[in-house]
């Protein structure tokens, strides 16, 4: 095998390519090495485990750290065949991995070691933070995750609408809140500023940390406490809308390729290799897959 032809093999397994069955084995073996990692930061977290097993641990996030290194190197490396010189050549597709979040989540992945090698007085507990965000490799295997941050971003103009309207019914809230209860608990709403804090509080969680004294702050923290399951509500209805249309566009876009493949009757290699990379890329399983092929088929008949 050429290195060319090898290298675009290893990209098309990392990648989740249908054409390779190993791929799915390599998912499933990266999903269990960082659940395996960010269960052992964890417990390793906890006293009595780490004087026990400190040693199983050191051992494990060792070799853990030499297969993510080798997983990034070879996603690197391999990348390089995603475009063709006249496109960009082989550092064009390098970059694109190396800055897309995909990419840092793997570099940091592995920083945290190096990290404490370079720098041994590091405090520990923040390169078990950084470990574990180790988690979000898992991100890249689960559309679900991707689709909601799609859909976020999708609808990011309501969002933003929402977010304004909670900022002014925080400051409204503080505001009356210090007016009405400043005199009788300045320690906690003597300021506005300080009321914001019990404002939002109050609003995200229903009940604040302070509890009102007087009548009028009584009914001011019943409204803001209403006034935060309104923008729950809100906001829940624009990320359940926003999920819904994601992943409507995605099936009608699977269903539009595969009209435009059965349209003469005949599917070559090339158009069946398009639609197992379109149902990977959209994570639509086989039955779901059918469906679409059964409806197209009964259009075209």
């Amino acid at each position: 095998m050429k290195l060319s032809q090898l290298q675009h093999s290893v990209m098309e397994v990392l990648e989740g390519s249908p054409s390779y069955k190993i791929s799915k084995y390599v998912e499933w073996l990266i999903t269990v090495v960082v659940l395996v990692n960010c269960s052992a930061v964890i417990l390793d977290s906890v006293p009595e485990v780490h004087a026990d097993y400190k040693d199983f641990f050191h051992e494990l996030e060792f070799w853990s750290v030499m297969f993510f290194t080798v997983e990034y190197v070879l996603r690197v490396w391999s990348l390089g065949a995603k475009f063709a010189k006249g496109e960009g050549g082989a550092w064009k597709g390098r970059s694109q991995y190396i800055f897309s979040p995909f990419g840092l989540v793997d570099f940091f992945a592995t920083m945290p070691h190096y990290l404490h090698l370079f720098f041994p007085t590091l405090d520990l507990r923040i390169l078990r933070v950084l470990r574990l965000l180790r988690i979000l490799k898992l991100s890249k295997y689960n559309t679900a995750l991707q689709d909601l941050f799609h859909a976020v971003y999708s609808e990011r103009r309501a969002f933003g609408s929402a977010a304004f309207l909670l900022l002014i019914a925080t400051v409204v809230s503080a505001s009356l809140m210090h007016f009405a209860e400043g005199h009788e608990q300045p320690e906690h709403f003597g300021s506005i500023p300080h009321s914001i804090y019990w404002s939002i509080v109050t609003i995200t969680s229903g009940f604040g940390n302070v509890d009102p004294v007087t009548k009028a702050g009584e009914v001011i923290a019943l409204l803001t406490g209403f006034l935060g399951v309104c923008m729950a509500a809100i906001m829940t209805g624009i990320v359940a809308s926003a999920f819904s249309n994601q992943l409507s566009r995605k099936k009608a876009a699977y269903q539009s390729q595969l009209r435009l493949v059965l349209a003469d009757g005949v599917v070559s290699d090339a158009e069946r290799e398009s639609l197992k990379m379109l149902q990977a890329k959209y994570r639509l399983s086989d039955a779901q897959v059918q469906v679409f092929i059964d409806e197209a088929q009964g259009k075209k008949k």
